[in-house]
């Protein structure tokens, strides 16, 4: 047996961070044929999700360093390297894919950079004794927060790996969409179980539910208008949910009974992640993902 082959193989990560990376030269603006309105409300994760999943890097980790079950230390920190790579990829369609098609994201990521440096940051109210004290607390309710927005991405990427209305898109941006869909059923328990670890509690959950429910709506609403607003080819003359609930009766975006549906069973006391998602859908796919394929094969030793 050759020295090669006596080598222990290397376990294989519980969630693999997989380095892929999107060409978007040949992708439309309107990669939804036909369908610009659908098309720029799902081109909103472009430029709220590079801010947003840093941040969920930046206060993980933090909650790292508290985190006193080995098994979930290691299921957190494969939680940042995916979320940094979520961020990664997103951030890459925006000088080739919206600049290159004219759409201009600085009104919307000013606002973003304030939500989630300042507001959302270590020192909200400013660095003093008090703020210095309450880090504890406050990184706690960050987490929750962070534990509620990651059971709407849960959703939204079941949806969007199982919904066969989608499939004639441009294939560069339906895949990442869809790795990133599957990755997010891949790790959905984490944020949960690290809210708890910290000693979230059910009031807590509740709570950050409440919050985050209309700050997504508020989010998506606002980028995906200020994309209309530059597109000539888009006019926005009914009210965001009123759009959303016609494209999702169509299966253009998830239906919003079935997101309502979704929210309520966050309020259920038994609530566990777990129960959401398929995750034999999620693995198979990233299986079969062009994007994914290729990181693997880079990953490969030669």
């Amino acid at each position: 047996m050759s020295k090669k082959a006596q080598q222990p193989q290397e376990p294989q990560q519980r969630l693999p961070q997989r380095k892929v990376r999107f060409d978007f030269k040949d992708t439309p603006l309107h990669w939804v044929p036909n369908e610009p309105e659908a098309s720029h409300i799902m081109n909103t994760l472009h430029i709220l999700l590079p801010a947003g999943e840093f941040w969920f890097c930046r206060v993980y980790n933090q909650a790292v360093k508290q985190v006193t079950d080995p098994e979930l230390r290691e299921e957190v920190r494969g939680f940042i390297r995916q979320e940094a790579q979520h961020a990664r990829a997103h951030d890459s369609a925006l000088t080739p894919y919206l600049l290159r098609h004219g759409i201009d994201p600085k009104p919307y990521t000013q606002r973003l950079d304030w939500l989630f440096e300042k507001a959302l940051g270590d020192h909200p109210l400013g660095e003093n004794a008090l703020s210095h004290w309450l880090q504890t607390w406050w990184l706690r309710q960050r987490v929750g927060l962070i534990a509620a927005v990651e059971h709407f991405t849960c959703v939204l990427g079941d949806w969007i790996i199982t919904t066969r209305s989608l499939d004639d898109a441009d294939p560069v941006m339906l895949d990442l969409l869809r790795w990133h869909g599957a990755e997010e059923i891949e790790h959905r328990c984490v944020a949960h179980d690290l809210h708890v670890h910290l000693g979230g509690s059910l009031l807590a959950r509740w709570l950050y539910m409440l919050i985050a429910t209309p700050m997504l709506m508020f989010l998506f609403s606002s980028g995906s208008q200020m994309m209309m607003r530059q597109d000539p080819r888009t006019r926005y003359s009914r009210g965001f949910l009123s759009l959303w609930a016609a494209l999702g009766k169509r299966d253009l975006l998830p239906p919003l009974a079935g997101v309502g549906r979704a929210v309520l069973r966050y309020f259920v006391p038994s609530f566990h992640p777990r129960s959401e998602g398929n995750i034999a859908v999620a693995e198979a796919y990233l299986q079969q993902s062009p994007a994914a394929q290729r990181a693997a094969a880079q990953a490969l030793p030669s």
